[in-house]
């Protein structure tokens, strides 16, 4: 279920959204990173601030979901939506995954809004990352058959030890990671309670 033994063409193909996504952090990444446009300017613009989202800029809920600082943290979150993401959208289909990946993602920067100083500025896609973790957590607790004890494993395993890191490692944005996992479970909850 985790491990990737399609070809490249078959990847895209199969997960057509998270190929998007990880399109828009390569893109993103690079009109950052590259000497040929005014890089400052994207983050500028696109990284969320609480003092500019509370000042209107509303859009900055949603663009810090697709924005990195680095090669190494594009590189990280765009991996780990490669293991971890194309299982559920298969599971859930290409709409159903858009909308959980990105109500993770917002609820995330909402989090990050009401709870860190109006100064904070952030980056990262983990906040969804985070919530697709919380919503397989729901999945775990309520549809225990709709994955294998080992995938189960796997998956309580690494949201643990993420859980742990993310208070272990510097320039985190703790509000993101615990509420984008507590987001994606909520939301599982309440697709698969009943």
């Amino acid at each position: 279920m985790f491990t990737r033994t399609e070809s490249f063409r078959d990847f895209i193909r199969f997960y057509p959204v998270i190929s998007f996504i990880i399109v828009i952090h390569i893109l993103l990444y690079l009109l950052t990173a590259l000497p040929i446009f005014p890089n400052q300017y994207l983050l500028e613009r696109l990284a969320g601030v609480n003092l500019y989202i509370v000042n209107g800029e509303y859009w900055r809920l949603v663009t810090p979901i697709f924005m990195h600082a680095g090669f190494a943290h594009m590189l990280f979150n765009s991996f780990s939506l490669v293991l971890f993401g194309p299982a559920l959208e298969q599971l859930l289909g290409r709409t159903k995954f858009i909308l959980v990946y990105l109500g993770t993602g917002i609820a995330a920067n909402v989090a990050t809004l009401l709870l860190e100083p109006l100064t904070y500025t952030h980056v990262g896609s983990s906040g969804a990352i985070f919530g697709l973790f919380g919503f397989y957590i729901s999945i775990i607790l309520f549809r225990k058959a709709m994955l294998s004890r080992e995938n189960s494993q796997t998956i309580l395993t690494i949201a643990i030890i993420a859980v742990l890191m993310t208070f272990f490692q510097s320039n985190i944005n703790v509000s993101a990671h615990l509420f984008g996992m507590l987001s994606g479970f909520l939301i599982g909850a309440a697709a698969y309670r009943r």
